[in-house]
């Protein structure tokens, strides 16, 4: 029994105690991995619909795509906010937080599924009407979105599960987790979409199919005993302060997925008044190499969290401020040769998800504004990560928020409007420049708050 509870608690000490620079890689290759298979998928996918099915179906795939995400973000409100409580209940060697993490994180599943698919299947065709969805890209929007809501459940468990386990720094078991879900999903594409000519009906089954053995590897790992801690994975409990905490801590990864709907929403609707079926399917390809190209930084700020909460419940605040620079640091490094591979050759990237095209100039500027600017991005991301796990969501709310409704959506309202469609492109340039300079100021504020609080301890 002892040399049980020792190894679980392995990792925790690691974390507390060696070197940053050895924990950053330990702990952030495999979350790397994890989340660049993700991003491949996701690219898969598009692939997959652009060649086989048809540049409309990519066009409707590319407005639904931001509403299935949705699920996601629900997965991350309750994954982001249970995880951070429990890396600091595991710093803090708070066994009564620990035990009750996963009763609650089911009972918060179930209940937000059922009203999330209630209102997604009754809004189905006003939501893909607000995306910008008309004619054929209309209907097949709908059908992609409307099989995503079936899955919702596996979704937001396997995502939230997946989080869990990356809270414990255990980052390798959630890529094992994530990777088989991801091979699921490849394969059932190929057979859906190619051999049995499904469409856009095929990719979004073949999404489900994958989630559903994500979320079924994450029980089984928890039901194992493979967990740091004492893991119950079938008791559904609520307990207040828990809930409270995870809607606290969480917030800030949910409302960053409602505003980037509430971006898309703006972008997809300025493209349909103001451009035509291929400008909202070149955008869709940009979006998704962009994201693409970020997925080092999703690995590191997985990583990143436990890193963080662990050390900040153990009250080790110059080590808590240490791993932010050392992870940021190697976010931009990291990310820097494939960005500058895009820039180079942006044709024979876009080339990948459209067949027989040739690209004119203004689709290669638009693609290099929008990549532009991601060597200093790292700064968000990792800001979104650092404030939930220290316990103040707050300010990563509110730079979420203001990220959208005070800058997107007014400059996606009136500039291409006014000047075309190039200012989809400009304008996200532009507003990505202003938030990375706000959040650097405001996490230099908050590590002198840490210093100060360390140095009075």
């Amino acid at each position: 029994m002892d040399t049980q509870l020792n190894e679980r608690d392995k990792q925790k000490q690691i974390i507390l105690k060696e070197n940053l620079w050895k924990v950053m890689y330990k702990i952030s290759w495999p979350a790397v991995i994890a989340m660049v298979l993700y991003g491949l998928n996701s690219l898969i996918d598009a692939m997959f619909v652009g060649n086989f099915v048809g540049e409309s179906a990519l066009a409707g795939v590319t407005i639904s795509f931001p509403l299935a995400q949705i699920t996601l973000g629900l997965g991350s409100l309750i994954g982001v906010g249970a995880g951070s409580a429990l890396s600091i209940a595991l710093g803090a060697d708070d066994k009564k937080t620990q035990t009750k993490i996963l009763g609650n994180v089911n009972y918060l599943s179930i209940i937000i599924t059922i009203i999330y698919v209630a209102i997604a299947l009754l809004l189905t065709t006003p939501l893909v009407k607000v995306m910008g969805g008309t004619g054929d890209v209309l209907e097949i929007g709908k059908t992609y979105f409307q099989i995503t809501v079936i899955g919702a459940l596996f979704w937001i468990y396997g995502l939230a599960g997946n989080m869990i386990v990356r809270s414990e720094g255990k980052m390798k078991s959630a890529a094992v987790i994530m990777g088989i879900g991801l091979v699921v999903n490849i394969a059932a594409n190929y057979v859906f979409i190619v051999l049995m000519e499904m469409g856009v009906a095929g990719a979004a089954w073949g999404t489900n199919l994958g989630m559903l053995v994500y979320t079924i590897a994450g029980i089984l790992y928890f039901a194992k005993g493979k967990a740091s801690f004492e893991a119950r994975p079938f008791k559904v409990s609520r307990d207040k302060k828990i809930i409270k905490d995870i809607f606290s801590m969480g917030m800030p990864s949910l409302i960053m997925t409602v505003m980037t709907l509430v971006q898309s929403v703006v972008i997809f609707n300025a493209l349909s008044k103001y451009g035509t079926t291929y400008d909202l399917a070149l955008y869709g390809a940009i979006f998704r190499f962009f994201t693409l190209l970020l997925t080092p930084i999703f690995g590191l700020m997985r990583a990143l969290q436990p890193v963080i909460g662990i050390n900040y419940g153990a009250k080790n605040n110059l080590r808590v401020i240490s791993s932010f620079k050392i992870f940021g640091l190697v976010s931009t490094l990291m990310m820097l040769p494939f960005w500058l591979i895009v820039m180079i050759k942006p044709d024979a990237v876009l080339g990948l998800m459209f067949a027989d095209r040739i690209f004119d100039a203004s689709s290669l500027l638009y693609f290099r504004v929008y990549m532009s600017l991601l060597p200093i991005l790292p700064v968000i991301f990792m800001m979104m990560t650092f404030y939930p796990a220290i316990n103040k969501g707050k300010p990563a709310a509110m730079i979420g928020i203001a990220r959208q409704l005070i800058f997107y959506v007014p400059v996606m309202l009136i500039l291409p409007r006014l000047f075309g469609i190039q200012w989809v492109y400009y304008g996200t340039f532009l507003i990505d420049l202003i938030i990375t300079i706000w959040v650097v100021i405001l996490v230099k504020k908050e590590f002198n708050i840490l210093r100060a609080t360390q140095e009075k301890a």
